[in-house]
C-alpha cells in the first residue's frame, strides 16, 4: 500500500479496480498501525471524538452474528472512534489522521521505489453551473502512487481526459474510488470547491494547473 499504500512499479500495478484496492489496503493497515501500535495516544487521542454511528459486526449484514469471529474481531466503534471524526463515509477524517499524527504509515514496501509526493493542484472547469472542481495532487500522492491513474484512467496533461458526473457515478474515472473506499459521491462540496469569479479561481490564472 501506499503510505500505508503500497506503491507498485509501473509494470505490475493495476490501473482501475487496482487504485481501489489499494487504497482500501492503505486505510486498513493505517488502521493497524494506528491502533496495534498505540500511535493515537497522548494529546492526538484526546482529540478524537466519541464512537458514533458505526454498527456492531453482529449487527451490520455483512458478518455471521453466531460465527466464531463475531467474539474476536474489534467492533467498529473500539476501533474509529480514537481517529479523527468525519461526517460522511466510515466517519473518519483519514486525512486529518496523517497530517495530525494519528497514524504513521510506511511510505513503501519497495525500498528500491521512488515515492513520487506532489503539491500540484489541477482545476477542471467544465462544470455547468456547479462551482469549479480543485483536484489536489497531495492528497491523493500521500496514498497512492501516480501509476494507479496515469495514464490508465487519467492522462498525464490537464485537460486531456474527458471525466463527467456520468462516468463517476458508474464507478469509473474518480468513482473508482470515491463512493467505494474514499469519500462519498453525496459530499459534492468536497471537490466543487472554487466558486468562479472567486480570489482561489483567480490564483489559477488562465491556466489548469498551479504549483
Amino acid at each position: 500500500m501506499m503510505n500505508d499504500r503500497t506503491r507498485s512499479s509501473p509494470r505490475a500495478a493495476p490501473r482501475v479496480a487496482g487504485a481501489a484496492a489499494v487504497l482500501a489496503l492503505a486505510l486498513g493497515l493505517a488502521l493497524v498501525l494506528a491502533l496495534g501500535l498505540g500511535l493515537a495516544t497522548g494529546p492526538a487521542r484526546a482529540q478524537a471524538a466519541p464512537a458514533i454511528g458505526w454498527a456492531p459486526l453482529a449487527g451490520d449484514g455483512l458478518h455471521d452474528p453466531k460465527g466464531p469471529a463475531i467474539g474476536l474481531l474489534q467492533e467498529p466503534a473500539a476501533a474509529l472512534s480514537v481517529l479523527p471524526p468525519d461526517t460522511a463515509g466510515n466517519k473518519v477524517g483519514w486525512m486529518r489522521a496523517l497530517d495530525g499524527g494519528f497514524i504513521k504509515p510506511r511510505s513503501t514496501i519497495n525500498p528500491d521505489l521512488t515515492v513520487n509526493l506532489r503539491t500540484t493542484e489541477v482545476l477542471l472547469k467544465r462544470t455547468g453551473e456547479m462551482p469549479m472542481v480543485r483536484f489536489p495532487h497531495r492528497q491523493h500522492t500521500l496514498w497512492l502512487d501516480c501509476v494507479n491513474c496515469h495514464s490508465g484512467m487519467f492522462e498525464m496533461r490537464a485537460g486531456a481526459t474527458k471525466n463527467n458526473m456520468f462516468l463517476i457515478l458508474q464507478g469509473e474515472k474518480c468513482g473508482v474510488c470515491h463512493g467505494a473506499v474514499a469519500f462519498p459521491l453525496t459530499e459534492c462540496q468536497r471537490c466543487h470547491s472554487v466558486a468562479r469569479g472567486s480570489p482561489e479561481a483567480a490564483a489559477f490564472g488562465q491556466g489548469l494547473v498551479r504549483e
